[in-house]
């Protein structure tokens, strides 16, 4: 007889605590349930039960081999789940936490096109520059900008975060165009308040070669959407995210100020929590994500 549907009907005997208790819920005959366990015991060359005319009792074999066969059931269960799943299209809500610039410029736009593509997919995105907590919090997904401190978490590196200097045409025909990184002392700087080392702007090269310069300015705020419109109205020289900056530049509302340098590029990553059995929405996304930005 089956193997996994004799394991099946022992389960169901010990959890139902007798043969026809079993033999009821799986519709059949007290007969074809003993047949089951007197199949199991005669392969495995030891008694499972210990049969009385009220009830039955595991022995110390039958203990183990029930704890064993709800194992290997829901191992098969698990399998046949994420075959179904892996031809089955993606749909649910999906919550996911990003920070306040990277989400608002390129994560939406590609999310969108996500949505345009899976249907039966909604999202809920959440844009916070603060760190979260992935899992006790419910998110299934987050982008993290920075060092990696939760170790417990499945991060896929994403294309390195890059920030840029730019200031308004206004601003550097008033002021004049840095030539060096060293210039950047002699020009108003707008200053963004979370970094941890305010007043020093570190900066990369085209060879690697790195400068660390102090900078000055009147105008600080705490959101880079703010310091780009500060920029724009020519308050001074910016240091964002390229992504953020890239449609001014484009358009000459902005221009690039020492192009072949820039802030030290930070690392990013798409992290989630592990699972042995992603959903269908939850893999399409992540490979949607890695694509679009890996």
């Amino acid at each position: 007889m089956d193997k996994l549907a004799g394991m099946a009907m022992f389960v169901k005997v010990v959890e139902q605590g007798s043969f026809a208790a079993a033999a009821d819920i799986s519709q059949v005959s007290p007969a074809m349930v003993a047949k089951h366990i007197r199949t199991i015991e005669q392969r495995l060359g030891a008694r499972l039960l210990h049969r009385t005319t009220r009830r039955h009792q595991l022995t110390e074999v039958g203990k183990l081999y029930y704890e064993r066969c709800k194992t290997v059931l829901a191992e098969v269960e698990h399998a046949e789940q994420s075959a179904s799943e892996l031809q089955s299209a993606p749909r649910g809500r999906l919550r996911l936490v990003a920070p306040v610039s990277f989400g608002t410029q390129s994560l939406v736009p590609a999310l969108v096109d996500y949505l345009h593509e899976n249907l039966e997919v909604s999202v809920d995105l959440a844009l916070d520059n603060n760190p979260h907590d992935l899992i006790g919090e419910g998110y299934e997904l987050g982008i993290h900008i920075g060092d990696l401190a939760d170790t417990n978490l499945v991060a896929r590196p994403l294309k390195p975060y890059r920030r840029i200097l730019a200031a308004s045409p206004d601003y550097l025909d008033r002021c004049g165009r840095p030539q060096s990184p060293e210039d950047l002392a002699n020009h108003m700087c707008l200053g963004h308040s979370y970094w941890r080392l305010q007043g020093r702007w570190h900066l990369v090269g085209p060879d690697g070669e790195t400068r660390e310069i102090a900078i000055k300015g009147r105008f600080t705020t705490n959101q880079g959407g703010a310091l780009r419109v500060a920029a724009l109205h020519g308050a001074g020289i910016v240091l964002q995210p390229e992504l953020l900056l890239a449609a001014d530049l484009d358009a000459g509302r902005l221009e690039p100020v020492l192009p072949l340098w820039s802030y030290q590029p930070t690392p990013m990553h798409l992290v989630y929590a592990p699972d042995r059995r992603p959903t269908a929405m939850l893999r399409s996304v992540i490979d949607f994500l890695v694509a679009r930005f890996g």
